[in-house]
């Protein structure tokens, strides 16, 4: 009989920011739900972020061969905020707030939680919880539709953006 998890077995979700501001909370409280729901290949958790500073380590233990899904907070134009964008590219983590972080994955899920162009940290820090939580819905229920954990339900349409 086939583990529950196998249709998820070979695919990563790297949830990357941290819990310390709510725009760049986004991946981790995906990640916290996702781990919630039983979905094991997750890192970056409200529990243990996956940030700057740690993001090496986290991904190091990810199998080569691993379907790897990038998932983080993005700032963007007055007019996207609240849009969630399902890419096939590598994440960027940090780009928004300048910095050089490895690219992770094949694929990114980002989420435009605020405006950028200035005093992006602050943004972050001052970026509305409602947004937040909403988005984070939307995200771990289109994961769940494309990648349930239930093999018999998963998708058969191509993954593609």
């Amino acid at each position: 009989m086939a583990s529950a998890i196998a249709a998820t077995e070979n695919i990563w979700f790297v949830c990357v920011g941290t819990d310390r501001s709510t725009g760049d909370a986004l991946g981790p409280l995906v990640g916290s739900k996702l781990k919630a729901l039983g979905y094991e290949n997750v890192v970056g958790t409200v529990e243990h972020p996956c940030h700057a500073v740690n993001l090496e380590e986290c991904i190091a233990d990810i199998p080569a061969d691993a379907l790897v899904i990038g998932i983080d907070a993005a700032l963007g134009q007055a007019s996207s905020i609240g849009k969630i964008l399902f890419e096939n590219a590598p994440l960027m983590p940090g780009a928004g707030v300048n910095k050089a972080l490895p690219p992770i994955g094949t694929y990114r899920i980002v989420g435009i939680v605020n405006v950028g162009g200035f005093m992006e940290y602050f943004v972050l820090q001052n970026t509305r919880l409602h947004v937040v939580f909403k988005m984070v819905d939307e995200i771990v229920d289109m994961i769940q539709r494309r990648f349930p954990l239930n093999a018999s339900e998963k998708c058969s349409a191509p993954l593609s953006v």
